[in-house]
């Protein structure tokens, strides 16, 4: 039983999975946090843009 428990604990074959999954998150949330910010600059730009040319 001891040695099956010591080979358990010590596998880390999954241990690329969750780190891959962690960077793909962050990854995910600066570009969600980037696209709306200039997607917010970008709406007030052409609104300027909008009511200098009328």
């Amino acid at each position: 039983m001891k040695p099956s428990l010591q080979k358990l604990l010590s596998d880390d074959r999954g241990q690329d999975i969750a780190e891959y999954a962690v960077m793909l998150a962050v990854i995910l949330v600066l570009v969600v946090g980037t696209v709306s910010l200039i997607g917010s600059n970008a709406n007030n730009v052409f609104s300027n843009v909008s009511s200098s040319l009328q």
